[in-house]
């Protein structure tokens, strides 16, 4: 076994909930007369919820926003995005990643969630994972979302592990950063393939199987 432990980002890796984000942020920026489209959504993944309002904003021409009118906002971007969520169900979660993640789980790894959603717990219960991971380290429990490590190293320490022998699987830019500068090894798949950083570049979630056990 060449890692005793994975690292899981949430969305866009056990499942995909970007419509989901881009629906509600749109919602929300339609309303404040933002332009929002799919471009300036890909530059929302992997970070926090403040941030990507920040980068919402950048296009806002209207009067100054406080910070807790800013908080208001993210709050109420925040419910659109839970009611659009009812709509997952088991579905969401392809049989190549539950086959890959009964695999692991039989092998003895050690699984972890590492995510800067603070629905991450939501989420789970929605797509029939909610009890399934050893840990989940989310934006509920983190000061500084990624890129910064700390989500995965507080999931590395909830699961007993150093980062040498945990492998981080990220689809953000973002997220192999923060497992780089956290001293994890990565596993990059969709966007994130395109990141020289990351140790290894999957096509398929099947392969992390071959790469965790050796």
């Amino acid at each position: 076994m060449k890692y005793a432990g994975v690292i899981f980002d949430l969305d866009g890796v056990i499942c995909h909930t970007d419509v989901f984000h881009y629906k509600a942020w749109k919602s929300l920026a339609d309303s404040m007369n933002i332009h929002f489209d799919e471009e300036i959504n890909n530059r929302l993944r992997g970070v926090s919820r403040m941030e990507s309002l920040e980068i919402i904003l950048e296009r806002y021409d209207g009067a100054p926003l406080s910070n807790a009118k800013k908080l208001h906002i993210a709050d109420e971007k925040n419910e659109i995005y839970k009611k659009l969520l009812a709509q997952m169900d088991e579905s969401y979660v392809t049989k190549s990643v539950r086959d890959t993640l009964n695999k692991l789980r039989k092998s003895g790894v050690k699984l972890a969630i590492g995510s800067s959603s603070k629905n991450a717990r939501l989420i789970l219960n929605r797509i029939g994972l909610g009890d399934f991971f050893d840990t989940i380290s989310d934006g509920n429990n983190i000061e500084f979302s990624k890129p910064h490590p700390q989500v995965f190293l507080i999931a590395a320490e909830d699961i007993s592990l150093p980062p040498s022998l945990c492998l981080v699987v990220e689809d953000a830019k973002a997220g192999i950063e923060a497992a780089v500068r956290g001293g994890f090894d990565s596993a990059a798949i969709g966007d994130a393939a395109e990141d020289e950083r990351a140790a290894y570049k999957i096509a398929q979630f099947s392969e992390l199987v071959s790469i965790v056990l050796g």
